[in-house]
């Protein structure tokens, strides 16, 4: 997967995401399926158009080449809009509180193959860095 799958999308959340340089997927069992085939977790991203720390995240994180080069190495990345796609925010927020984060957006999860969450958060900024 060398591509960035958003500019298909009617989502105009999704598309503010499809010059990332991350390589994103829409949710759907393509993404799940290529999880699969390549062995790698799905880092899931959820947000929405009005969301202030989405847009930050996306301007430092998945604007950068260089981190969007680790996550596209590292996972297969997807993008999901919670006004588009309520369903899966839903579960997915309840997933980040039963492992015992605050919940809030942009929502970071990270899942398996089969969509079974196993860590997550909110915003990560590129570099860590303590208040």
């Amino acid at each position: 997967m060398t591509e960035n799958r958003l500019g298909s999308e009617t989502s105009p959340y999704l598309l503010q995401h499809q010059d990332n340089p991350v390589h994103w997927w829409p949710w759907g069992p393509e993404a799940f399926a290529e999880a699969r085939r390549t062995g790698k977790p799905v880092l899931l991203s959820v947000g929405y158009a009005a969301c202030h720390w989405c847009h930050v995240m996306a301007h430092e994180s998945f604007e950068n080449p260089l981190v969007a080069g680790v996550m596209n190495d590292l996972f297969v990345n997807i993008k999901v809009d919670r006004e588009e796609r309520p369903d899966v925010d839903q579960i997915y927020m309840a997933a980040l509180q039963q492992l015992g984060e605050q919940g809030g957006w942009p929502l970071t999860m990270f899942l398996d193959g089969d969509a079974k969450p196993f860590w997550g958060g909110t915003y990560f900024p590129p570099n860590a860095s303590y208040g």
